[in-house]
């Protein structure tokens, strides 16, 4: 297990001068985090009160074959947390008149078919707008992996969807996919430097980076892993890792809290932009989930959004009323995080009454 001196975030954070909140008299993390610590895949944990790191912690291995530490500079794939990314990069483009939020998908990718005529941008980020999940598009027999491209290519042959747009909510990676390439058309970049340019280094998330093999690294790197025949095997990427503006995301505890300090304030995104994100876009019928954003599950006064992917599962939870952030990365196929993070805030939450 490593534990490390807390990290200075005094220069991004929001609360200066404050003095850092204990944490409760027995938090207990440690007896929650036994099944990722010593050499096996392992996880990182992080709590932020008033804009202060509280807990700060990794558990486990980033690589397993050769015993490598996670800390929390470990760089996990977030998968599905990325989406929060995408969004604020539209919503970016949209303070700069690149594009509206209303405008229409085809305006920026004419060659999906008819069905996708009355498509919003909107529609995207809501996951409301019916596309069908390219997952079910792949041929099976193919093992080279996707990018978000050719999402695109496979939509484009497919003249149905699951329902009218705007009409019901589904989750849909695919349309994510499919705004990761409006950001770049709407840009003139590519969405993992306009990533790079506009959110990551202007906040200090120096090691954060949309993944792309052969054109980058990933700094300090966590390996997925899943329990095969009561083993940890290797399967850190699958045929859909490649695919960007749906989990493509690379990033760490360190500056994950970057990321969340710029939530607070306009630094990065206005008033307003933050408030179309945070703010119910629809409802869904998902667990702890009755309405969405964009890029964000919203639950309540709880803010958050998992991502899971072959080796990996990670959670966000952010009570910003409270101050109060919780994120778990780990590189293994299993257990989904979610509720462990909610039994760490509540720790934090129940030390306040």
């Amino acid at each position: 297990m490593s534990r490390l001196a807390p990290l200075c975030l005094s220069a991004f954070s929001t609360v200066a001068a404050a003095a850092a909140p204990a944490p409760p008299p027995d938090a207990g993390i440690d007896g929650l985090m036994q099944r990722y610590d010593g050499r096996v895949p392992g996880a990182a944990v992080l709590v932020l009160k008033d804009g202060q790191p509280v807990f700060r912690r990794g558990y486990g291995l980033a690589v397993v074959e050769d015993g490598t530490p996670v800390s929390p500079a470990t760089n996990f794939r977030l998968a599905s947390v990325s989406k929060q990314f995408t969004a604020a990069a539209v919503l970016l483009l949209a303070e700069d008149g690149k594009l509206s939020i209303d405008d229409p998908l085809k305006k920026w990718l004419p060659g999906l078919p008819a069905v996708a005529d009355a498509m919003t941008l909107r529609h995207l980020l809501s996951h409301t707008s019916g596309l069908l999940d390219y997952e079910d598009l792949m041929d099976p027999a193919d093992t080279r992996q996707v990018h978000d491209i050719d999402v695109l290519h496979l939509l484009e042959k497919e003249n149905r969807t699951y329902f009218a747009p705007g009409s019901d909510y589904r989750y849909s990676n695919s349309g994510y996919a499919l705004l990761a390439l409006v950001v770049g058309k709407a840009s003139g970049s590519d969405f993992a430097s306009f990533l790079r340019q506009r959110i990551f280094l202007p906040l200090g998330m120096d090691a954060t980076v949309a993944h792309q093999d052969g054109v980058d690294e990933v700094a300090s790197r966590a390996y997925g892993y899943s329990g095969i025949d009561g083993h940890w095997q290797r399967t850190d990427q699958s045929t859909t890792s490649a695919v960007l503006g749906d989990g493509g995301i690379y990033s760490s505890l360190d500056d994950l809290a970057r990321w969340d300090a710029a939530l607070y304030d306009e630094r990065l995104l206005r008033r307003a932009s933050l408030r179309l994100a945070f703010s119910p876009a629809t409802k869904t019928p998902e667990p702890d989930v009755p309405y969405y954003g964009f890029g964000w599950r919203i639950n309540g006064d709880a803010l958050w959004h998992s991502g899971e992917s072959i080796g990996f599962r990670n959670v966000i939870l952010r009570y910003p009323k409270q101050k109060l952030t919780v994120i778990v990365l780990t590189n293994r196929n299993d257990p989904e995080p979610y509720p462990l993070a909610l039994e760490i805030a509540r720790r934090w939450q129940e030390a306040k009454r």
